[in-house]
């Protein structure tokens, strides 16, 4: 398996393959955490790309062991400007439909069903607990690296870790969900 930053310079010699293998790598990741600023899957998509495009055309330095973590920190940082110049818009579809959580279904097996729970649950999460949530569990990152996302300390970080799972326990349990583990 070829490193984050091998591949990197591989595409600062000259040879594309490597920025399109970190694509293939991160790309689906990155929408989804970008998504999770945005709410909005396209918005998300084409925030990813923008992403890569600055790498493509910037090519900056990004040292050793650090490639994940920039190409987040770059995405976020993305995010959040473009969610600041988001204007609230209300959609009439929005309200028409009954709110999808509530909703109990008989098809949905049980682990769709905690899946749903849980996703509900992080929505409910304070954001900052849930993105280290996010950084750490879901996208496998050190806490070192989702310190240097979030422009937060490692100490910062682990707190945050530590009172969202607890915080994430006790959602889980008001929801009907008893053997959740911190």
């Amino acid at each position: 398996m070829v490193c984050d930053e091998s591949l990197y310079r591989q595409y600062l010699n000259g040879d594309d393959a490597g920025l399109e293998a970190l694509m293939k790598k991160y790309g689906d990741s990155l929408t989804l955490y970008i998504d999770g600023y945005l709410h909005d899957i396209h918005e998300a998509e084409e925030l990813m790309l923008d992403v890569f495009a600055y790498l493509f055309t910037k090519k900056p330095r990004i040292r050793d062991g650090g490639f994940k973590a920039y190409v987040y920190k770059a995405a976020r940082h993305m995010a959040l400007r473009r969610k600041s110049k988001q204007k609230f818009l209300l959609s009439l579809d929005e309200l028409t439909g009954e709110p999808d959580g509530r909703l109990l279904v008989e098809e949905i097996i049980r682990t769709e069903e905690r899946n749903r729970v849980l996703h509900l649950c992080m929505e409910e999460m304070n954001p900052d607990y849930r993105e280290a949530l996010y950084l750490t569990y879901f996208e496998d990152m050190s806490y070192a690296q989702a310190a240097e996302v979030t422009g937060k300390t490692v100490k910062q970080i682990t707190n945050m870790v530590y009172r969202g799972k607890e915080s994430l326990r006790r959602l889980l349990e008001r929801e009907g969900i008893t053997n959740a583990e911190s």
